[in-house]
């Protein structure tokens, strides 16, 4: 009687070089080869290519970003600074190599200078009348183009046709409309029995005129940003609204108006910057850099450009450049205040 029980299959081992069954071990050096190409196979990839791995990681985004800080450097910070030093001085552009230190002796003359601030004035109301009517208007077209309207593509690209247009273009158009003797301004006021207005020498009336044109080719623009920002607005907040039974005009004010807040004041700094900078609508409005014939319009940017183009004062023109400099601080300053104390109450 035989027994059930098999002896087991002799086991292969696992300590001899790799090969099929019932084959000669290979030689030493042979097999040492072997083995070091199996590992070195399988082995990650050396000191050299994980270090440089690491540092493309650590240094690539800060390569990507340098061309815009060198851009800036170049032509933002060295200026700004140039400026500064050129402040405190007494140069003349006939020679602008040679400084005369005076330190803030340009800033004190600002103080006591007339024509500083009737510029410094000039500026607050043309930014005043240019503003406020801008951003109402932009915030009016776009609670309009926020509904489905036939053709909405084609009045977005039409509001976006003035801000492409150049200001000199734009500038020259309306110094035309509104001529005092054949200008279409004039005209038009004319039909409903009002006489012509000298629009250029008057105080008023000029400040209105160079305003307009700011209103005319920024309005667009903010529209399609107040647009942007309408469409990101939940439209269950204007369901619910509807179903409380509010009219559109009470959702604009109690829906669309809340939720533009941070978008607002952010178009009512960008705004108040640009008047604060306004150069080229004054300025080729009357063709002259004293903004008329008794400086009506003049504003900063203008005198700036009086008193470093025309006077040579580089010294003087860089005192007033730091002075807006400062005054869009300061307006800076109060837009991040009203944003807390608004993040505060909300």
């Amino acid at each position: 009687m035989t027994s059930s029980r098999t002896d087991p299959l002799p086991r292969a081992r696992t300590t001899g070089p790799p090969g099929a069954a019932g084959e000669e071990p290979a030689e030493d050096g042979q097999g040492g080869a072997a083995a070091t190409e199996v590992s070195g196979g399988a082995r990650g990839p050396g000191p050299r290519v994980r270090r440089r791995h690491r540092w493309d990681a650590r240094f690539s985004p800060y390569a990507f970003i340098a061309p815009f800080f060198l851009f800036f450097a170049a032509f933002g910070l060295f200026p700004l600074l140039y400026t500064g030093w050129a402040s405190l001085h007494r140069v003349s552009l006939h020679d602008p190599t040679h400084m005369e230190w005076v330190g803030l002796h340009n800033f004190s003359r600002l103080l006591e200078d007339d024509f500083f601030w009737n510029a410094l004035r000039n500026t607050l109301t043309i930014g005043v009348l240019s503003t406020v009517p801008q951003l109402l208007m932009a915030l009016g077209l776009a609670h309009l183009l926020n509904y489905k309207l036939r053709g909405s593509t084609f009045f977005r690209v039409a509001m976006l046709t003035p801000y492409a247009t150049s200001v000199a273009a734009a500038t020259l158009v309306f110094a035309m409309l509104f001529g005092r003797d054949y200008g279409m301004v004039n005209w038009g006021l004319g039909l409903i029995g009002i006489d012509h207005v000298d629009w250029e020498n008057g105080t008023w009336t000029s400040q209105l005129a160079v305003s307009s044109i700011v209103i005319w080719r920024w309005t667009g623009y903010n529209a399609l940003i107040y647009l942007a920002a309408m469409q990101a607005v939940p439209h269950d907040l204007y369901e619910s609204a509807a179903l409380d039974g509010a009219s559109r005009w009470q959702q604009f004010l109690h829906v669309t108006v809340p939720s533009l807040r941070p978008t607002i004041l952010f178009t009512v700094v960008v705004s108040t910057i640009g008047a604060t900078q306004l150069f080229g609508e004054p300025l080729l409005f009357g063709g002259s850099q004293t903004g008329g014939g008794s400086h009506q319009y003049q504003t900063l940017g203008l005198y700036l450009y009086e008193q470093g183009w025309f006077n040579f004062q580089l010294g003087r023109a860089s005192a007033i450049a730091w002075a807006m400099f400062l005054l869009l601080i300061v307006v800076g300053l109060a837009n991040w205040l009203i944003a807390r104390r608004l993040n505060k109450t909300h």
